[in-house]
């Protein structure tokens, strides 16, 4: 379980197809503080922990850690995500009695959509993002999405013909420095999972 509250930005040292990607990935996390077989969101995708290790000669307490993206995880993440050298959003998993300052996120992305826009709005940049047809009817106004893992706020939701849907988001100066929103850009894939609540309510709806 997370919150959608980014604590660092990884990068991808290597990547090795073997049936699954091996990744390796370094961060400023204390290593030490990391146990084998623990769940780390990498840009809003719950992977394990396989490996880990502290670079030689470092001057601080970070490392790298090693995770295996399995082919499912592969094609339902965003193209291109998990290159060497692409930047991760990282975030360990929720403790008990940690605050809950984002909200309730699973780390299991519902579908990839797409940015349609960046526009300068004072500090800030809004975000206009495509959702496929599939979660459109999920995404609602002043409700929670996870975008690459960030714990947002939608701001407004237009339906489109074709049954997507756009909607906008206000990405203030903090989380364009804490997070990889900082590369956002018309046509980038990102990674979308809809509020939880909105995932058992269509259920419940679909069950009837």
């Amino acid at each position: 379980m997370f919150t959608g509250l980014i604590t660092d930005i990884g990068t991808i040292r290597s990547r090795e197809d073997r049936g699954d990607a091996r990744l390796v990935i370094g961060t400023a996390y204390d290593v030490s503080g990391i146990d084998l077989g623990a769940s780390i969101a990498c840009s809003g995708a719950c992977l394990t922990v396989v490996d880990k290790g502290v670079d030689d000669g470092g001057n601080g307490p970070g490392g790298w850690f090693a995770v295996d993206a399995s082919a499912e995880t592969l094609a339902c993440t965003a193209p291109g995500m998990w290159d060497a050298g692409r930047r991760l959003n990282l975030e360990r998993a929720l403790k008990v009695g940690d605050e809950l300052g984002g909200h309730i996120v699973t780390g299991h992305v519902d579908a990839v959509g797409r940015i349609v826009s960046v526009e300068p709005v004072g500090d800030s940049v809004k975000v206009t993002v495509e959702a496929p047809a599939s979660l459109a009817p999920h995404i609602a106004p002043k409700g929670s999405i996870t975008l690459d893992g960030v714990s947002l706020t939608v701001n407004e939701v237009t339906d489109q013909a074709d049954g997507t849907a756009h909607f906008t988001l206000n990405i203030i100066p903090h989380t364009q420095e804490m997070t990889t929103l900082d590369e956002a850009a018309a046509g980038r894939p990102v990674n979308l999972e809809i509020d939880i609540l909105a995932r058992y309510l269509a259920r419940m709806q679909a069950r009837g």
